[in-house]
């Protein structure tokens, strides 16, 4: 039984014996099947599990599935008829009469469709968040693929430090990150890579664009994707030599993730460990420019759940990946975040991020 199997399997132990999953979403699917596309969907019961795919990917899926990338338990049918017919086929051959869909990634207008295909034959159910707390926690698989996605992100940082020169735009900058990282094994970029300078470093979520590098900080925050997997850091550097409100600045943001680290383990409240990050910050005299969370999951997504944040009230899972990211950020004049990613442990953590922290003065 492989990773993916193992995956369905534990979505079969949330499943009553008269319900099953729809499965309709991208990342949903991939997550279960092993197997990638734009359009399909997956049928999974205590007894059953299919995986629906269209002309476009059917012969690719099969192969896939010879060369063992995908659930074994599974189906993989061609979807030349439709939804309906070959859903309500399985539900009456699983004498199955509820039947979960994936409410926290359905639009109105998906929602339609499934009432008009299913509500004479099952009991529409909301999933709620049943899949999202399963990807909450890694498995081997999937750590590896996020392990080595930070290898090649942290190699990526360790060129661009040396390549960045006085004169260089961020855009140029954020372009040879991209090329280095795809050179070097990425499958593409995690998200869209932020390089900002100067007084655009107090935008957190600033973007790239001609402008030149100049003195002040310089706020990298990127990542490499792997095998659908990503990574995620920030480093901020020093264009000329920092002053000593920057180096406060710096300092106090670094210190703030060292405090978020002494609180993380698995099992820990997610807003106890920001807390710990945003007192020290405020704490500084700095309040008011921290106005993010302290650290979000990630793994088939950028962006998942548990976080770290003020609002996180559920307790973090051993085996989930979230990233560190305190920050500081003074409108109209700099700002700093430092960001690594960690694996939660049962009496700790372990950091998957190798990248100096020391100041790099460019």
């Amino acid at each position: 039984m492989n990773n993916f199997d193992l995956r369905i399997e534990k979505l079969r132990e949330k499943l009553p014996s008269d319900t099953a999953l729809l499965v309709t979403d991208d990342i949903s699917r991939r997550y279960f099947s092993g197997f990638a596309s734009s359009a399909g969907y997956m049928y999974i019961s205590k007894n059953t599990c299919v995986l629906a795919l269209d002309f476009r990917y059917f012969e690719k899926a099969k192969i896939a599935r010879n060369y063992g990338k995908t659930a074994k338990d599974m189906r993989i049918v061609e979807a030349n008829v439709s939804r309906k017919d070959i859903v309500c086929a399985l539900l009456a051959e699983d004498k199955t009469t509820r039947l979960l869909y994936e409410n926290c990634r359905t639009t109105c207008k998906a929602f339609e469709s499934l009432k008009n295909d299913f509500s004479a034959v099952a009991e529409l159910v909301p999933a709620e968040n049943m899949i999202e707390l399963l990807r909450a926690q890694k498995d081997d698989h999937e750590l590896s693929r996020i392990v080595e996605a930070q290898r090649i992100t942290d190699l990526g940082f360790d060129h661009i430090r040396r390549f960045i020169k006085r004169g260089m735009t961020e855009t140029e900058i954020a372009l040879e990150l991209e090329f280095f990282m795809r050179k070097n094994g990425a499958s593409g970029l995690a998200f869209n890579t932020i390089c900002v300078s100067g007084a655009k470093s107090s935008m957190p979520h600033g973007e790239p664009d001609e402008t030149v590098v100049s003195d002040g900080f310089l706020t990298l925050d990127f990542g490499a994707r792997f095998d659908g997997y990503c990574s995620d850091m920030t480093r901020t550097l020093c264009v000329g030599k920092p002053t000593a409100e920057m180096m406060k600045i710096y300092d106090t943001v670094l210190a703030a993730q060292e405090a978020a680290f002494s609180k993380i383990h698995g099992g820990v409240c997610g807003k106890e460990v920001d807390s710990a990050a945003r007192d020290l910050i405020y704490d500084a005299g700095y309040k008011g420019c921290f106005g993010h969370s302290t650290g979000h999951s990630l793994g088939l997504e950028i962006h998942e759940c548990p976080n770290f944040s003020p609002r996180e009230e559920s307790k973090i899972p051993v085996g989930a990946v979230l990233s560190v990211e305190p920050g500081i950020y003074i409108e109209g004049k700099c700002g700093v975040r430092i960001e690594d990613i960690v694996f939660l442990t049962e009496n700790g953590y372990k950091n998957l991020t190798n990248s100096t922290k020391d100041i790099i003065i460019v």
